[in-house]
């Protein structure tokens, strides 16, 4: 795979940043149902629609402005090559309930990189 399939923006105000991208782009915006998270889902348009969607958190979470997530077959292999690389990884895996695997890793100039191993979907 190796696409980029989700970004998340970090913000001092999330409410105040989701108004801004939702009055500028039209971009929809739902609470993710996390626990204990402040994780507004982005959705940018159509899915059939070329574009990927995304999500806005707290900065306090993240400290980097914009961070990509790029989907993977296998992550815990792309997690071995990660350190081999160069990189490091940054966290636990997460299971993401309906969507997938989910880690962090930091590349070589210290950005933060989401990778996700998507769940099948459903009739492909």
């Amino acid at each position: 795979m190796g696409r980029v399939v989700h970004f998340e923006i970090t913000a001092d105000d999330p409410k105040r940043a989701a108004k801004f991208y939702s009055e500028l782009f039209d971009w929809k915006m739902n609470d993710s149902g996390m626990p204990n998270m402040d994780y507004t889902l982005v959705t940018t348009g159509d899915e059939k629609d070329m574009g990927i969607d995304g999500a806005i958190m707290p900065r306090t979470y993240r400290q980097q402005p914009v961070i990509n997530t790029i989907a993977v077959d296998d992550l815990k292999d792309i997690l071995e090559k990660v350190k081999a690389a160069g990189g490091e990884s940054v966290g636990d895996v997460q299971d993401i309930p309906g969507i997938g695997k989910f880690s962090y890793i930091k590349d070589t100039e210290g950005n933060l990189v989401g990778l996700l191993q998507p769940l099948p979907r459903q009739g492909k």
